[in-house]
């Protein structure tokens, strides 16, 4: 026996017929009430007012969308389970600059690092604090993939847009790697000067997908 497993088996004994957590009052707004378009409405406007760029959709717009945001970039990564059908454009108009991620195929850090720019889904997003919540499923992939390339092109379906916190926290599996967006990366220095890209893209251009 380790250790640690000896500590923690004396922690459960000691704490048998005491909870550790005591409950908790959910006294707290639990739902927004906020309809589909209110909720798209919310979202957009938190999210410019964090420099990002949005664009409102429906399905067909998507692939053109995805296509106009990708014109510059020379190369750009997606994770292995993304749907196709969102970088049929972008294909058709430059082949042969899209890098995929696999799970048993990992890119470097260094190989990420040379692209410039990176496609995925989301699973959540809060309007209220236009926040994006990724969380490791087949369309939006490693974390490092989301951190390192200096844009993010991000899609968003109007269905997975939550009004406030706790309505997206009942669709989230906590157990999951969950990366939270608020806008590009950005941080201020001492004197409040704001610095960009220091942890993670310069840029975040979100794409609303409308049902």
């Amino acid at each position: 026996m380790s250790a640690r497993t000896d500590i923690l088996d004396r922690l459960r004994s000691a704490l048998r017929d005491h909870p550790a957590v005591p409950e908790i009052p959910r006294t707290y707004r639990e739902d927004s009430g906020m309809s589909v378009e209110e909720r798209i409405e919310l979202l957009v406007d938190r999210l410019v007012d964090y420099k990002a760029g949005v664009t409102v959709v429906d399905e067909a717009g998507l692939a053109p969308r995805i296509a106009e945001l990708l014109r510059d970039a020379a190369s750009y990564v997606v994770p292995a389970g993304i749907d196709g059908a969102w970088l049929a454009d972008a294909e058709a108009a430059a082949p042969g600059r899209r890098r995929i991620d696999a799970a048993d195929a990992p890119l470097s850090v260094a190989e990420l690092d040379a692209v410039d720019a990176v496609v995925t889904g989301s699973a959540v997003s809060v309007a209220e604090t236009g926040t994006i919540i990724l969380d490791g499923s087949p369309n939006q992939g490693r974390r490092a993939i989301t951190l390192v390339p200096d844009h993010h092109i991000c899609v968003v379906r109007e269905g997975d847009i939550a009004g406030i916190l706790p309505e997206a926290l009942r669709r989230l599996d906590g157990t999951r790697p969950l990366t939270w967006i608020s806008g590009p990366s950005a941080t201020s220095d001492i004197e409040l000067e704001r610095v960009e890209g220091v942890h993670g893209p310069r840029n975040l251009d979100v794409v609303i997908v409308r049902s």
